[in-house]
């Protein structure tokens, strides 16, 4: 296959490439463009991908980044068959407090550069009947205290993609999400870094424990490999199955009789 991977420095992009190149969740050998604003750490990954591995140095904030990836892509590997848009940033604070700045710019990384990005590739989707697969988070349908601005992000970003899965289905090209719950990656490990937040946070989750991002990683390959073939437009959960946790977080269900 030959794959886009964006926000592949680290986390999630980069359980992804190496994966990839493991040929462990689709069999072979993969050709990949590598894009993210961290040059080193970028070449760090491509190194051990292997020369399968192109990179692209690029702030997926600026309005141009879907045509330097997807024409870098092409130089490297003369087609597309799957975008994995997975850069995304997190910022923190009360939605009456935060600058206006913030909003326009975790919007322009977290949902629009997903939007470039696909604009730019689909042409090249459509020719390979393709696959668009685009990280959304569990606070995209779970209000996230302190979050507003990436819960919404996300939010937007996942009916987005599900309106490209009806908009480019006639083409051929599958669009779905995959939505992390807790998850410890480089982005999210300071948040990690008090002992008793982190066991607070996985006495919530079914099973008892963060995620990875090989989880994760393993999901989206799925998702764009042969086996979801016929899969487009959903977003698959991989949290743990948190998001079942409403009502046994609010008291509900306690196994009581009750008479009303």
């Amino acid at each position: 296959m030959r794959v886009i991977i964006t926000g592949a420095a680290s986390g999630i992009g980069r359980a992804c490439a190496e994966l990839l190149a493991a040929g462990s969740v689709i069999p072979g050998e993969h050709k990949m463009l590598l894009a993210d604003r961290d040059a080193a750490n970028l070449q760090v990954v491509a190194d051990a991908v292997g020369p399968t591995a192109a990179t692209c140095v690029v702030d997926l904030a600026e309005p141009d980044c879907g045509d330097r990836i997807v024409a870098a892509a092409l130089a490297h590997m003369d087609g597309i068959d799957a975008v994995i848009s997975n850069a995304g940033i997190i910022m923190g604070g009360a939605l009456v407090d935060l600058p206006i700045s913030d909003f326009d710019r975790i919007f322009a990384i977290n949902t629009r550069s997903s939007w470039l990005l696909g604009k730019a590739a689909h042409p090249h989707l459509r020719e390979s009947k393709g696959a668009f697969v685009a990280t959304a988070s569990m606070s995209a349908t779970q209000p996230t205290p302190a979050l507003g601005f990436y819960s919404s992000s996300k939010a937007a970003l996942l009916m987005m993609i599900r309106q490209l899965s009806i908009e480019w289905g006639p083409d051929g090209i599958r669009c779905n999400t995959v939505s992390p719950g807790p998850t410890y990656t480089p982005m999210t490990a300071a948040g990690y870094k008090d002992q008793s937040r982190r066991d607070q946070r996985e006495a919530n989750i079914p099973l008892r424990k963060l995620g990875v991002a090989e989880d994760v990683a393993q999901a989206i390959l799925f998702l764009i490999g042969p086996h979801a073939g016929h899969i487009s437009g959903v977003d698959l959960l991989v949290d743990g199955g948190m998001s079942n946790m409403l009502m046994p977080a609010s008291g509900g269900g306690t196994g009581q009789n009750r008479q009303n």
